[in-house]
């Protein structure tokens, strides 16, 4: 009897942390989805942090 509890147990623990799985990949299926859809946007900022940056160095 108290083998069945304790496995009982260790199946819903088990069933837990493979949820907190399925939702990390999606959060990171996500993220990465935003990443490539915005990656034309995230360059041209950075390229112009960059470019900002370069200006302000040859002006000293």
């Amino acid at each position: 009897m108290m083998n069945k509890l304790k496995g009982l147990v260790v199946e819903e623990q088990g069933q837990g942390m493979t949820e907190y799985g399925l939702v990390l990949g999606v959060i990171a299926v996500g993220v990465v989805g935003t990443l490539v859809l915005l990656r034309n946007q995230i360059q041209a900022m950075f390229t112009d942090v960059l470019t900002n940056v370069q200006n302000r160095n040859g002006a000293q």
